[in-house]
């Protein structure tokens, strides 16, 4: 299935951030960018560095008006015990979601049923809930914060500038291309 430009499901589901557990709905998620960051497990091996780069870029996302929303089938208590124990998830900000029914994940197609875990899924939304990116790695891959980043940052460009797109490995302040015939066959 092709994820981009699909909405955002209606779901209720409990997170833990800044030492509370607090209610979350789809609308919570709308009026911002958000990236929904999967990952298969708490006290895993991976997953601790992944969430580690995403708190160490989490002021670049915010500066980008974006939120960040890790989910795992974990429950909101375990996300509450990771962060207490480990030194590279208690740097974590952002809110931690609890999907312990797998309904996000099973949404988003990245559920794995037999193994009850979320394979690495990043999918970034726009301010209405719509899918403008996504990718999905197996369990043992981990992610780049700084390449979710830039893909945001690009995103966002295109989202601004409907009549430009950004080339491979774009940043801001770079030149853009705007497509026409006369840039055919000359790039």
């Amino acid at each position: 299935m092709n994820y981009i430009g699909s909405a955002l499901p209606d779901f209720q589901v409990n997170a833990y951030q800044d030492g509370e557990v607090k209610a979350l709905t789809a609308d919570d998620l709308r009026g911002h960018w958000s990236i929904l960051f999967f990952y298969p497990a708490d006290f895993s091996f991976v997953c601790p560095t992944e969430l580690g780069d995403l708190a160490a870029h989490y002021a670049a996302f915010q500066k980008q008006n974006a939120e960040i929303y890790s989910v795992s089938e974990d429950t909101e208590f375990v996300h509450q015990a990771w962060h207490e124990q480990s030194e590279e998830v208690g740097q974590v900000d952002y809110p931690m979601i609890a999907d312990p029914a797998g309904d996000l994940a099973r949404h988003y197609g990245v559920l794995d049923e037999a193994a009850g875990q979320a394979y690495r899924g990043v999918f970034i939304l726009d301010p209405q809930g719509e899918v403008r990116s996504y990718t999905i790695n197996d369990m043992g891959i981990g992610r780049n914060a700084g390449e979710i980043l830039r893909t945001l940052t690009a995103a966002q460009f295109v989202a601004e500038h409907g009549d430009r797109v950004c080339p491979a490995n774009w940043h801001p302040g770079e030149e853009t291309l705007k497509p026409g015939t006369d840039l055919v066959g000359k790039i």
